[in-house]
């Protein structure tokens, strides 16, 4: 079984392109992922492709620093490079992508919206 779930926050805004002949969208990034039982901080950054609408949803919405989900698979491949030289990539493949952050940090039109409510009042 090849299945990995990730959440991090995006290091850079994504990269669309579009495939030859078909014109079918994919994007790249990564996204930095805390390492949850170390004693100091410390992060991976995991390379992220997705395909199709979702890539370019993740381009017109995502930007550097959004927090992100990915569920996908780990793909290896490799090629060889302008310099004849072999190169090597692991990489996660996007199936689902959700946005766990929107916008602007900064409060939204929205935020003036919510009225709360102290839960003393609510009759259930």
């Amino acid at each position: 079984m090849n299945k990995v779930v990730l959440i991090g926050r995006m290091t850079k805004d994504p990269e669309l392109k579009f495939t030859p002949g078909n014109g079918t969208a994919i994007a790249n990034f990564s996204i930095a992922v805390d390492r949850r039982f170390s004693k100091e901080k410390e992060v991976d950054y995991i390379p992220i492709v997705v395909w199709g609408k979702q890539a370019e949803s993740v381009a017109n919405y995502m930007t550097k620093g959004k927090l992100i989900a990915i569920s996908g698979r780990i793909q290896a491949r490799n090629y060889e490079a302008k310099d004849r030289t072999k190169r090597y990539i692991t990489e996660v493949v996007a199936d689902e992508v959700q946005f766990l952050e929107w916008g602007n940090k900064e409060k939204s039109d929205y935020d003036n919206d919510i009225t709360l409510i102290d839960d003393g009042e609510i009759p259930f």
